[in-house]
């Protein structure tokens, strides 16, 4: 659980007559665009993350398109339905298509009450492999049968596409967008940017690996399996992930507590 700071007091100056706990979403995904930033994992203003809004079934926070994700405050996120339309009055726009896939995944997957979708250097270049992501290294271990693969059909316009997202996706927490790039989901913001960003870091060790072009040094499956096996428990059992996203929002602050605006 988030531990409170001053900054909380500050944080909603601007997001009056809302509940707390949607401006409490606002503050962590404000807090995920600039982290994203910080270890450059945007791509100029496209691509998202997304937060379901607590309480409002079909109602989501998005980025006004237009911004860089190192500008973007937890009052400038701009609320949508699940067609990508703003639901309240804003003075940013929003990209619809920009939705496709978030929408899909939103709707689809039990767990997934937060999306991000990254055009990482590497993440692309791991998506452009007939191999995908391989288990090469610890990293890549705690993914072992916890990621899909979407084929590539083009920019994600078509509506019709999010019904084969969804069935890529099943119940894993990651899935590579063949020839596209990476999609994290979770429970939480925390989840969520943990699993993006250590599957990006995956793909970073692996496109270093590949470029020595040298025999690889495989793992045993047994191992593979125990590994994975082990991740999971760290994360979910142990509350890892809690106390990563606690150091993940004090260095949002240090950046720039402003995000909280």
């Amino acid at each position: 659980m988030h531990i409170a700071t001053q900054n909380d007091a500050k944080a909603t100056a601007k997001t009056g007559g809302m509940s707390d706990a949607e401006k409490q979403c606002r503050i962590e995904l404000a807090a995920c665009y600039r982290l994203a930033a910080h270890y450059k994992m945007t791509d100029t203003i496209y691509t998202h993350i997304s937060a379901q809004v607590p309480g409002e079934p079909g109602h989501f926070l998005i980025n006004p398109y237009g911004l860089m994700w190192e500008e973007i405050t937890a009052s400038s996120l701009v609320k949508i339905d699940v067609d990508g339309n703003k639901v309240e009055e804003t003075p940013y726009r929003v990209n619809p298509a920009g939705f496709t896939i978030h929408s899909a995944v939103h709707m689809g997957h039990h767990d997934a009450a937060w999306v991000m979708h990254t055009h990482t250097r590497s993440g692309f270049a791991v998506s452009c492999l007939e191999e995908g992501l391989m288990p090469l290294n610890q990293i890549a271990l705690q993914y072992y049968g916890q990621i899909g693969y979407h084929d590539y059909e083009g920019i994600a316009l078509d509506l019709a596409e999010r019904e084969r997202i969804v069935a890529a996706l099943g119940n894993n927490i990651a899935l590579i967008l063949r020839n596209h790039g990476l999609l994290t989901v979770g429970a939480t913001a925390g989840q969520m940017f943990s699993n993006m960003f250590y599957l990006n870091r995956a793909c970073e060790i692996q496109e270093s690996t590949l470029a020595m072009g040298r025999p690889l040094r495989a793992i045993d499956d047994a191992v593979i399996k125990r590994v994975s096996e082990q991740f999971s428990q760290m994360a979910y059992d142990d509350g890892d992930i809690e106390l990563e996203w606690d150091a993940q929002m004090r260095l949002a602050d240090r950046l720039d507590p402003g995000f909280r605006d």
